[in-house]
């Protein structure tokens, strides 16, 4: 397919998948329950490793929320099989179970649309006591909270493949199993996948400032490269079952870890791999076939698997980071105050069912909240916080909110402009009668700005597919994305860009909701056109990838919460729409 083929492959895409009020994007019209995909990869034949199952009160701690934004803040915990353990629990691990009746069914650290779950979790690492004596490449069992032995790698292999990286740093891959998504949502699904994916980018990022660590994703990787390091090009490992697409590859190490390894402690991070060296992980030996997760085959939605080629990264394009500060504080013994810790707030993040249609925040947490989704530089340090110094691309998603209950904010419609260089841009986008005032309160460095006021309620239900949750709650918003010029300027490869920014920006409003005793879901389901019609956008230069809503939950008191590990549920079941 050729560079132009692949970019009107993602524009038709995009355009064919649009809910509009008279019509919504292809799906199956009904749940096929007998077909539906099991929630759990496992690779039969591999070894597994069982992580240990911590307490809350067992080291590592978890420092306080508040802590893991600020720059080094948190002391390196020593990477050990436990410090691992601690980071897929945050990240990727079962948070708890839910039964209704006699039917259970889990739920993760990683939200899901539809708690559907088709990403799937990798990791290469080098000798760790208590793994292998050797290097190895694992998938991630969730259920299990193990680690099964894929490959096998040489210690000299692995120390030549991570050589211009910090001391004790490792790689954790994430995959997509599209027909996870698309049993429920059909054509939209790809769409969702990429969401999952950007929430994952941004539930191992946090998880990893839990342990005093950084992340990254190895931008510079071509999906070529990141299928034969996690296996996923091993046609004789998925006979019969479901085939997983590469996504992305994330570069993780404890701070402390974190000068380079020549002299020049100015160098940058080099964002990717030698592919000659990934190459020589595919000669060694492997273990394991992956197993089938529906009873019949996979409804074969043609055009998923259209898009999914085009906007495959190719080789070329390479990045590098300027990304080490000078040396985090020697580790030491964590003692952290009282009070709710990032740990807790993880592991007690829900998507809300529905919002109370009550409950407000004050305007000084609400600006809190957006202040946390902003990439902006930190001067002192020449680098954005946590978790925007994961991401190596320029920020492309604003947010066009639906503001129902701030305390002393005028409902109405707002806009948080996330590059201040795109301010003009926007504004001659949109709506010409908009006044783009300054709220009042709102921090000078905040760059929101209010558009409209008026109750806007009824509007936001509309436009997100009728849908109590977007007028019932504190705020909603729709994640606008710099989308044609994005994709001229880098390529269609970029399309799962755009979607894995408004993940991250997804997962740090989970969070921070959280935080602020209430409660937030992503929002898959919306009308893309009229949504764009509501704030002025009228052609393909701007466009709304995902919505979001933040609110008072309404708790379902028919649903009991189990413990995530140490129960063997007999029966996943359906409820499979509460993540």
């Amino acid at each position: 397919m050729h560079d132009a083929d692949k970019f009107e492959a993602v524009l038709r895409y995009h355009e064919r998948t649009k809910h509009q009020f008279h019509r919504y994007a292809r799906f199956a019209g009904t749940l096929d329950w007998v077909n539906q995909p099991n929630p759990f990869r496992r690779y039969e034949g591999a070894p597994l490793i069982q992580l240990p199952i911590l307490g809350a009160d067992e080291e590592p701690l978890s420092p306080p929320y508040e802590e893991i934004y600020r720059r080094v803040a948190v002391p390196s915990a020593p990477l050990t099989v436990r410090s691992l353990s601690r980071l897929f629990e945050y990240a990727l691990a079962l948070s708890a179970w839910k039964q209704a009746g006699s039917t259970r069914w889990a739920l993760r650290s990683n939200p899901s649309s539809g708690n559907l779950h088709p990403t799937e979790g990798y990791l290469l690492i080098g000798v760790v006591p208590g793994l292998a004596p050797a290097p190895g490449l694992y998938h991630y069992a969730p259920r299990e909270h193990g680690l099964e032995r894929r490959a096998n790698g040489s210690a000299e292999w692995f120390a030549q493949l991570m050589r211009e990286f910090p001391p004790e740093a490792f790689l954790v891959g994430l995959s997509s199993i599209h027909w996870r998504e698309a049993w429920k949502y059909g054509e939209r699904a790809f769409r969702y996948c990429q969401h999952d994916a950007g929430h994952a980018i941004g539930t191992l990022r946090i998880a990893a400032g839990t342990l005093g660590w950084s992340a990254v994703v190895l931008h510079g990787l071509a999906d070529e490269c990141i299928e034969a390091l996690l296996g996923l090009d091993r046609t004789e490992d998925f006979a019969g079952a479901e085939r997983e697409q590469p996504e992305l590859v994330m570069l993780v190490w404890p701070n402390d870890a974190g000068a380079p390894r020549c002299a020049d402690a100015h160098r940058a991070l080099p964002l990717g791999l030698d592919p000659l060296l990934v190459r020589e992980l595919t000669k060694q030996g492997w273990y394991g076939t992956a197993n089938r997760l529906s009873h019949d085959d996979p409804v074969a939605w043609t055009v998923i698997d259209e898009v999914a080629l085009a906007s495959r990264k190719p080789i070329g394009e390479q990045y590098g980071l300027d990304l080490f500060d000078a040396p985090a504080p020697a580790h030491r013994t964590a003692a952290f105050p009282g009070g709710l810790t990032a740990g807790q707030i993880i592991r007690q993040r829900r998507s809300l069912l529905a919002c109370d249609g009550q409950t407000s925040i004050t305007a000084e947490h609400f600006y809190g909240m957006l202040a946390r989704v902003m990439p902006r530089v930190e001067l002192a340090a020449n680098r954005r916080p946590l978790p925007w110094d994961a991401i190596a691309w320029e920020p492309r998603i604003h947010l066009a909110m639906f503001v129902h209950r701030v305390d002393g904010l005028d409902p109405g419609l707002y806009l948080l402009v996330r590059d201040l260089d795109k301010l003009e841009k926007l504004k001659r986008a949109m709506h010409q009668r908009f006044d783009w005032s300054k709220p009042p309160g709102c921090p000078a460095d905040l760059p929101l700005h209010r558009l409209e006021s008026g109750d806007a309620r009824q509007l936001a239900t509309q436009v997100s597919c009728f849908q109590d949750i977007a007028g019932d709650g504190v705020f909603s918003l729709g994640m606008i994305a710099e989308y044609q010029d994005a994709l001229s300027a880098h390529g269609p490869w970029f399309y799962r860009r755009l979607f894995w920014e408004t993940g991250v920006i997804g997962q740090v409003l989970y969070l921070e909701a959280e935080a602020a005793g209430i409660g937030a879901t992503g929002i898959g389901c919306f009308f893309d056109d009229p949504v764009h019609r509501v704030f002025g956008f009228s052609d393909l230069e701007f466009q709304s990838l995902y919505h979001f809503t933040i609110g008072g939950p309404v708790e379902d008191s028919r649903l009991t919460t189990l413990a995530p590990y140490g129960v063997q549920p007999e029966e996943l079941g359906r409820g499979a729409d509460l993540a």
